[in-house]
């Protein structure tokens, strides 16, 4: 199973991007997926996650309310919507898969995992 991140960038405080990850080599629908981020000099953190039909999701409560994760099964790609960045929210940003249909929070669980996008955010 092969993870690509894309849509990183750089953006002023209060802006928005839009995060993709397209999943291949595995059956896109039987993977709960997450998102996770790491700053410089910090652990790699729980962003965002959704089950796998799309019917469940969970976010940090730092990113709560201003990100939100989506999937499109027929695309096979998971997408991480961000409004409202903040200088706190620069990070590289990692997508994650996993074979189940919860929306996993825990960093150990996922099996699979893409390269990362840095998301930079000017104040």
């Amino acid at each position: 199973v092969q993870l690509q991140a894309s849509g990183g960038g750089l953006v002023q405080a209060g802006g928005s991007l839009r995060l993709s990850c397209a999943v291949s080599g595995g059956t896109f629908s039987g993977y709960a997926m997450g998102w996770f981020r790491q700053a410089p000099g910090k652990e790699r953190e729980f962003v965002a996650a959704i089950g796998w039909s799309g019917g469940m999701s969970s976010y940090s409560t730092s990113v709560k309310g201003r990100f939100t994760i989506s999937r499109d099964n027929a695309k096979n790609t998971v997408y991480l919507q961000m409004n409202s960045l903040k200088p706190e929210d620069m990070a590289v940003y990692y997508c994650a898969a996993k074979s189940g249909a919860l929306a996993y929070t825990s960093r150990s669980v996922y099996e699979y995992w893409g390269q990362g996008t840095q998301v930079t955010v000017s104040s």
